[in-house]
């Protein structure tokens, strides 16, 4: 009985049929599809894409340069260079991220104690070369200045959650 209703399957395609039908009921209903240039998924406040850091209100840098960024770094992708100023606090001559390293884990984040290492929500960014994606000191301060107004909002809505 199973070999004739086998035999009765293959010969009418039974299996093609239901392929069929499957896409044909797909094929009416609505599309899930979002056009990506000009339409844009909602992001999660907790994003974490390009790196930015961040000043205090009078301008000053808020890094102590601790390093504890560079320490937790599981990729090794962030390189901090401190030097004493003349009032005796520590300031950062280079701050360097590698972004091919990078595995955007948000650990630096997490370990900053002052908040002056954040991921923004920018994801379209990328480079033609290596170089392109080296940040320095002088393009993650200037990120920080662009998004400090997302980056404040997004912490108002994360200590919300907290």
């Amino acid at each position: 009985m199973k070999s004739a209703q086998h035999l009765i399957k293959t010969f009418l395609l039974w299996e093609l049929w239901k392929g069929l039908f499957l896409t044909g009921r797909y094929l009416f209903a609505k599309k899930f599809t979002i056009r990506y240039p000009e339409e844009k998924t909602p992001q999660s406040p907790r994003f974490r894409g390009l790196h930015a850091l961040r000043r205090y209100e009078n301008g000053e840098e808020r890094c102590i340069a601790c390093k504890l960024c560079e320490a937790v770094c599981p990729a090794l992708a962030i390189t901090i260079d401190v030097e004493p100023r003349d009032d005796g606090s520590r300031r950062t001559t280079r701050y360097d991220i590698d972004l091919s390293k990078c595995i955007f884990c948000g650990f630096c984040e997490e370990a900053c104690p002052v908040d002056s290492i954040v991921e923004t929500r920018i994801y379209e960014y990328h480079g033609e070369k290596r170089s392109d994606l080296l940040m320095n000191k002088v393009k993650l301060l200037a990120v920080g200045a662009d998004e400090e107004g997302r980056i404040a909002e997004d912490r108002a809505a994360d200590a919300k959650y907290r």
